[in-house]
């Protein structure tokens, strides 16, 4: 009797049977497989828009990254030196590749977590850094984001040896 107690206690357990929870984490699984194939064919058409700084580029990327579109605005392009226009569209291709790589990331968050009801499956560990580069991981919006950008890219340790 005490053996039928045991197994009537498991089946009762709050992780439920065997077959239940492998059941659930089908169930998951599935749900997971549909949601990231919704997650993929909204970025398959998904773009970011930015205009540059000085106003006179707008740049559009694909949610790959891939330039889709450029244009020069108000003419301003016709009084910039070929360096300065050069930069200007750089810079603003840079940026909308940093929002539309937000953008990836914020859409695929939700499969990083671990399974509610398999807590012994751990997280999927995606390395955005390594995907992406070290910019995608700076919010552009705060104020000195891209001074810190641009102060760890330049910085240099000069040392002195003291003189004996």
């Amino acid at each position: 009797m005490n053996a039928e107690r045991k197994g009537s206690d498991a089946a009762s357990s709050p992780l439920g049977s065997i077959s239940e929870r492998l059941a659930q984490a089908m169930a998951d699984l599935e749900a997971t497989e549909a949601a990231v194939t919704k997650a993929e064919e909204e970025l398959r058409g998904a773009s970011a828009t930015l205009r540059s700084k000085d106003r006179a580029v707008e740049v559009t990327v694909s949610a790959q990254g891939e330039l889709t579109g450029l244009r020069f605005l108000e003419n301003k392009y016709r009084t910039m030196a070929a360096s300065e226009l050069a930069a200007s569209v750089l810079e603003t291709v840079g940026r909308a590749r940093m929002r539309m790589a937000r953008q990836v990331m914020d859409t695929f968050q939700p499969f990083t977590e671990p399974s509610r009801h398999m807590p012994e499956l751990s997280a999927i560990d995606i390395d955005w850094v390594k995907i992406f580069g070290p910019g995608v991981l700076e919010d552009e919006d705060e104020p000195g984001a891209a001074r810190r950008r641009g102060g760890r890219r330049l910085r240099d340790e000069i040392t002195e040896d003291p003189e004996e």
